[in-house]
């Protein structure tokens, strides 16, 4: 088949859109399909990135300054000009390209049922991926991999009645680095490790607050890694933290999951991370860095495993400070380990794929 997906990334939308989308088009590339994907050129977009993993990326035009109306879905700002412009760029490029398209896979909160509907009328099938359920979809497969007390009620009323809903964390997108370390078993030494991470652009600098708050509990052994995406406009000031105060600073790194994996805890943001860390059995201090991970991790904090500190403009660095101290002073790391990893299992990307091939 021939699938196209349309997601974007910046610096204010992130990347974690753009990574868990080439993870599943990776997986389908692997099982003989052809995969496109369609991106904004907006400030801190990954085409080069998805380019370099040999995908053919089809760029739109930069976007200029664009105030959503308020009918438009909440996150309509992210598409950077109006859904109708959008859609009609898309609709360009799908018609221009000659390639006769079976599925279009929508990451985007941004785009809602009035696009898909347009769309629809050039590619036959869409699947959307989404989680934070709050916007109409016109789509044939709705994929949420989060984990939500009331899942099963999240999308009434919000896509088809035909509509094949994929929800919760067994239908989590798992990078292979993560499949391959799942069985590992921890190793705990006397010093313990910590993993700060807040996604690929860090947009309210949460991880200079982390590490001032480990720098005031120096006196403990503590091995810090602090992970640094493309898109951080603080890179540079964070790496002269690490080395001024000699935390280990890896930038843009394809070996994630091994930093995850020796990690006794770690120290970062909802979304994506989440299954990846739960896989890998590392608990977590968390702050809810954008307004879709809030409900995200307050629901995951009632599995004991994590600390949701809260949204983080109320998150100081006091707060984290004695969150950290209390995570060094955990004796049961192991059991919150298991129970972790007993949550996500390896399946996620083969359950999403035969549902795809299943429908015509």
């Amino acid at each position: 088949m021939n699938i196209c997906f349309r997601v974007d990334s910046s610096f204010n939308i992130g990347t974690g859109h753009v990574m868990r989308c080439l993870t599943l088009a990776k997986e389908l590339k692997k099982n003989g399909h052809s995969i496109y994907f369609i991106c904004r050129l907006h400030d801190g977009h990954l085409c080069n990135l998805i380019a370099g993993e040999d995908f053919k990326v089809f760029k739109l035009r930069k976007p200029t300054i664009f105030k959503p109306s308020y009918n438009l879905p909440k996150h309509a700002s992210w598409l950077g000009i109006s859904p109708k412009q959008d859609i009609q760029e898309t609709i360009n490029i799908v018609s221009s390209s000659q390639i006769k398209f079976d599925w279009i896979i929508i990451d985007h909160y941004a785009i809602d049922k009035v696009w898909e509907r347009e769309i629809r009328k050039y590619i036959p099938r869409i699947m959307v991926i989404d989680d934070i359920a709050d916007r109409e979809h016109d789509c044939d497969i709705l994929l949420d991999q989060n984990y939500y007390l009331h899942a099963n009620n999240r999308y009434n009323n919000l896509v088809p009645a035909a509509c094949i809903l994929l929800l919760g964390p067994k239908y989590t997108l798992l990078r292979d680095e993560f499949i391959d370390m799942y069985k590992l078993p921890k190793i705990r030494k006397e010093r313990k490790v910590a993993l700060v991470f807040y996604g690929g652009s860090d947009p309210t600098n949460e991880t200079l607050k982390a590490l001032n708050a480990i720098k005031m509990i120096r006196s403990t052994p503590l091995l810090t890694h602090v992970v640094v995406g493309p898109s951080n406009p603080n890179k540079y000031l964070i790496k002269k933290q690490c080395e001024q105060y000699n935390f280990i600073f890896h930038f843009n790194i394809n070996y994630m999951a091994k930093l995850i994996y020796e990690a006794d805890f770690a120290i970062c943001a909802g979304g994506s991370i989440t299954w990846e860390r739960y896989c890998l059995g590392t608990p977590a201090i968390l702050t809810a860095i954008a307004d879709n991970q809030i409900i995200l991790c307050e629901n995951i904090n009632n599995l004991g495993i994590d600390q949701y500190l809260g949204v983080s403009e109320l998150v100081t660095e006091h707060n984290m400070k004695d969150e950290i101290i209390s995570f060094l002073k955990k004796n049961n790391l192991n059991d919150l380990s298991k129970i972790s990893k007993n949550i996500v299992d390896l399946n996620g990307k083969s359950r999403v794929l035969n549902i795809l091939n299943t429908i015509k």
